[in-house]
């Protein structure tokens, strides 16, 4: 089966073909797993942005997208500020510019860049230990400030 590029999607008129969208290496989905509407955009575009519903906005459902179960997780923790709270759904929208086209492939790029950031489990912290040397050290520069404030002390004390 071809392979698109996230800038390939097509969009919801588009024919159910044999066509995947490449999410991320090994990740790939039909393009009817990923569902865009548009509305009216802000910003600049003059009359053309009252006119045209250019912002698109993409959704998809994490259950649709083949991720292992540590990505899926971690896609969850990512991706909280685009979740749709009760349906599990990932929402995502772009503006920025004043064609569906090249607003549908930035939502599609967000989503990948998303699913490539989970795929990678995170580097495992491993507990480190203080050198003897760096224990001495800092013992030793307790012992010069305790010694300097008993200095300092009245004999009245």
């Amino acid at each position: 089966m071809p392979e698109m590029s996230p800038h390939d999607a097509p969009g919801d008129d588009a024919p159910e073909s044999g066509n995947l969208v490449r999410l991320a290496p090994g990740v790939s989905v039909r393009p009817g797993v990923l569902r865009f509407t548009f509305v009216s955009s802000s910003g600049p575009g003059g009359q053309n942005v009252n006119k045209r519903a250019t912002r698109a906005v993409l959704r998809v459902r994490l259950d649709d997208l083949p991720l292992p179960p540590g990505a899926r997780g971690r896609l969850r923790r990512l991706a909280s500020r685009h979740l749709a709270s009760e349906k599990g759904e990932l929402v995502i929208a772009a503006d920025e510019y004043r064609s569906q086209g090249r607003n549908r492939a930035a939502c599609v790029e967000r989503l990948s860049e998303l699913v490539e950031r989970s795929l990678r489990a995170p580097k495992p912290r491993r507990a480190t230990k203080p050198t003897k040397g760096s224990v001495e050290r800092r013992i030793a520069a307790k012992k010069r400030r305790g010694e300097t404030k008993r200095r300092r002390r009245t004999s009245d004390d």
